[in-house]
């Protein structure tokens, strides 16, 4: 039997004993999650478990709030766990291309960097000094002139042993040479040759013991020269170590416990001492055209730099783990990078200039992350997995990643990573990447589902009231009435499309309040009231239906062909959802059927002209079905029938219509008219069994506006399936249309309930003999079907055959090209 709903079945309201409590100034803030106990569960254990890979990938539609709660549960995990400890970077001075990176205890590094500092600006001014100090250069002095008379006697001993051989010593570009004298005089090449070989031999044999003396003086000389320079060297480091050694031996005792630093520090007295020269005086710029190497103040400036340090991470703020919220993962934000700088034209880096990224910033805590802004930055999600994978970070220019050419820069030695990472996205982005990444199952094995609504529980409610009161005192709202409560309890309800659920879009929920906030603060009101909710709702719909607006007036003026009265046969008014920028409206439209005699059975126009999506297409095809079981088990169908959306130039989607369509096509073999004020929805199954439909509260406010602009008279209204009575939450326009008789809302589980309230006739069982009663829908339609059949007969082949043979055709051809499918 056939429903009609009464105005209470239509929209579920709250009443005051639900609502105990004059405004939600008096509640309690809400400090927990409602509504997301599946997923709070899983992020517990997901947060929980240590073991490697078990990161978590939190899934919901947008504005289920899934980052608010990510953020307010990790904060309270995060706050009761250890701080991690500083990393930095440091020059590696057996590697200048490599940094180490260096592990100190939290809170650490920052004193680690000021007192390098602090070494830095003390030798950039001490060492110069002391340099300059008149002791230091007495005792220089004083070294200088010992070497300097060693060298002397030295001399003095070359050059009388030269003199007594007979020979005198001419110091040269090419080194020392030796000339044979005569009377005092240098003997020429003439002279030379004019000796007897007795004289010439004995002058070899002078020189070559004079060159033997020659080259043992020589390598005494380079001794005294040596000795001199490690003298001096010994005294420029006691010096240098008198200034500087105290204050390293300090830092060192500082951070005695972390050998890391000990070694470090060991390095850096060493490069200071090897590099003792550079810090004696400032020098100046090189000349335009000087040696490449030439020193400078800038050369200097690198020099210190190396002894600075790069503080990557610094947690001495934080309480507990960190937790970072990464917006922007972009490759360098979420690995670091390695900055470069310019000077007189050419590119530098060095360690100073590394930058962490929040896979360092998270180290040892939580990374939250948005996915698809993740999968949308080039490498991004590849270094994501790679970090995970691997158990470190690892700085690496993007250039170089990509395989591009590009100039030679730092590689910093990885940053081992213990981090719990949190994905944020849609569930369709979970299963893409689940099918299609073999590593992701693997690196994210923990799934937490966020609900899209919750029961309409007393507790439940009780809590989206708290919600409500936190909201308004966290962003400084008037707060709201009971009954602008229960107005957002309502819209929840519509929301979610169902009356004993409630939506947990807690984004869309809130711009409400505050756009009821808005008008409240317009007619000066110390509170939101219901009229302000409703305001607010009403808004939203008025800046987003200027397409329903036109549509609605070219009903009006005809020029879309819509009937709300009277009767037609093989007509009725279907309906549809349209849905443009986040708004869906209800949309009628009529639908036509034409039947006579052929072998072709039911054809979709539209669907033959390729406006009919696949869905629509199998819910014409169920038609022949029921068609098929209802009639045509003691002679086969003998029906040419054509089935059409009227007015419609866009694709044709969805099943909703299928019972509408069908109702059309018993009209049409009937021939009994059917009542255009009354539309339909609700797919069917082949047993004509009315099944629910997406989008019938839209679907029905939109055929009570036509109405309402053509003219209610008290006969018009909806047919809905049975099972989806729990989804209506109808407009209270709509409801107080229904409570004061001018419009209905009509529900059915079958075919014959529907057919009855639109044809006014009773559909028909067949009986034990095989007929249905006499008069019925189904009798009606049995005895066409039937003189079909009959004149079927009559019909030569020639006439049905190229109807079927160019149907056949056409089905072969966009099989070919690939047409007909969507």
């Amino acid at each position: 039997m056939i429903e009609k709903l009464k105005p209470e079945e239509l929209r579920r309201t709250f009443s005051r004993k639900q609502l105990p409590f004059d405004s939600t100034e008096s509640l309690k803030p809400l400090g927990d999650i409602i509504g997301q106990e599946r997923a709070v569960s899983a992020l517990q254990f997901g947060l929980g478990i240590r073991e490697a890979g078990f990161n978590v990938y939190v899934a919901g539609p947008p504005g289920v709030g899934k980052m608010t709660v990510v953020r307010t549960f990790l904060e309270e995990i995060a706050g009761r766990e250890q701080r991690p400890p500083d990393w930095c970077y440091v020059y590696n001075f057996e590697d200048s291309y490599q940094p180490r990176c260096l592990r100190l205890p939290p809170g650490t590094g920052r004193a680690l960097r000021k007192e390098m500092q602090d070494l830095v600006e003390h030798v950039r001014r001490a060492i110069p000094k002391i340099f300059e100090n008149e002791e230091y250069q007495r005792k220089r002095g004083e070294m200088v002139k010992a070497f300097a008379k060693q060298k002397a006697r030295l001399q003095d001993k070359i050059n009388e042993k030269a003199a007594a051989q007979g020979f005198s010593l001419q110091q040269t570009s090419m080194g020392v040479m030796i000339i044979p004298l005569r009377g005092g005089k240098p003997l020429g090449e003439a002279e030379v040759a004019k000796m007897t070989p007795a004289e010439r031999e004995a002058l070899g044999k002078r020189r070559g013991s004079l060159e033997e003396f020659l080259k043992k003086s020589f390598k005494e000389m380079r001794g005294i020269d040596k000795s001199a320079q490690e003298k001096l060297k010994t005294l420029d480091t006691q010096v240098v170590l008198y200034v500087v050694g105290g204050i390293i031996d300090d830092i060192a005792e500082k951070h005695k416990e972390t050998r890391q630093v000990a070694d470090y520090l060991k390095a850096v007295r060493k490069d200071i001492l090897e590099n003792l020269d550079a810090f004696k005086a400032e020098q100046g710029e090189p000349d335009e055209g000087s040696a490449p190497g030439a020193r400078g103040p800038w050369s200097k400036e690198l020099l210190l730099r190396r002894y600075e340090v790069n503080l990557l991470v610094d947690n001495s703020g934080v309480k507990g783990a960190p937790l970072i919220v990464e917006r922007n993962p972009i490759y360098g934000n979420l690995v670091g990078r390695v900055e470069k700088e310019t000077h007189l034209g050419t590119l530098h880096t060095d360690h100073t200039l590394i930058k962490a990224g929040s896979l360092h910033q998270a180290n040892g805590g939580y990374l939250v992350l948005p996915v698809d802004d993740v999968l949308h930055n080039t490498m991004s999600w590849d270094g994501l997995k790679r970090a995970l994978r691997t158990g470190e970070v690892e700085i690496e220019d993007l250039s170089d990643r990509l395989g591009f050419i590009s100039t030679k820069s730092l590689r910093p030695q990885p940053v081992p990573l213990d981090v719990k990472v949190v994905l944020v996205g849609q569930s369709l982005l979970y299963s893409l990447l689940h099918a299609y990444d073999e590593e992701f199952s693997e690196l994210f094995k923990v799934k937490a589902d966020f609900e899209v609504w919750m029961d309409a529980t007393d507790a439940n409610v009780r809590d989206f009231a708290d919600y409500l009161c936190a909201l308004c005192r966290r962003e400084k709202l008037r707060h709201l009435e009971a009954g602008a409560v229960g107005k957002l309890l309502e819209h929840a309800g519509r929301l979610a499309e169902d009356q004993s659920k409630l939506s947990i879009y807690f984004g869309s929920l809130a711009d409400v309040v505050r756009e009821a906030n808005y008008w409240a603060a317009r007619d000066e009101k110390s509170r939101i009231g219901a009229d302000h909710v409703r305001k607010a709702i009403d808004e939203r719909v008025h800046r987003s239906n200027l397409i329903e607006k036109h549509l609605r007036e070219m009903i009006a003026r005809g020029t879309l062909l819509i009937r709300v009265s009277g009767e037609a046969p093989g007509q009725v008014n279907g309906l549809s959802v349209i849905e443009t920028g986040g708004y869906a409206f209800g949309r009628p439209s009529r639908i036509t059927a034409s039947v006579g005699p052929g072998r072709d059975g039911i054809v979709d126009i539209d669907r033959e002209v390729e406006l009919g999506g696949p869905i629509h297409s199998k819910g014409v095809l169920i038609l022949a079905g029921y068609l098929m079981l209802r009639f045509g088990a003691q002679r086969p169908l003998s029906l040419s029938g054509r089935l059409v959306f009227e007015q419609s130039y866009d694709g044709v989607e969805g099943d909703s219509a299928s019972s509408a369509e069908l109702y059309a096509l018993l009209s049409a073999l009937s021939g009994l008219p059917i009542r255009q004020g009354i539309a339909v929805t609700g797919s069917v199954n082949q047993r004509g069994e009315i099944q629910a439909i997406g989008g019938v509260n839209e679907k029905i406010e939109g055929f009570f506006d036509i109405c309402s602009v053509l003219g209610l008279d008290g006969r018009q209204g909806v047919l809905i399936p049975k099972s989806n009575v729990r989804n209506l939450m109808l407009r209270e326009d709509v409801v107080d249309a229904v409570r004061q008789g001018k419009f209905h809302v009509w529900a059915a589980g079958t075919v014959e309930e529907g057919i009855e309230l639109l044809t006014a006739r009773a559909a028909g069982v067949r009986g034990k003999d095989g007929k249905f009663p006499k008069g019925s829908v189904c009798a009606l339609v049995d005895a066409r079907l039937k003189e079909f059949g009959e004149a079927l007969k009559e019909m030569p082949d020639s006439v049905l055959m190229p109807v079927a043979r160019d149907r056949r055709d056409r089905r072969s051809k966009a099989r070919r090209t690939g047409k007909g499918r969507k």
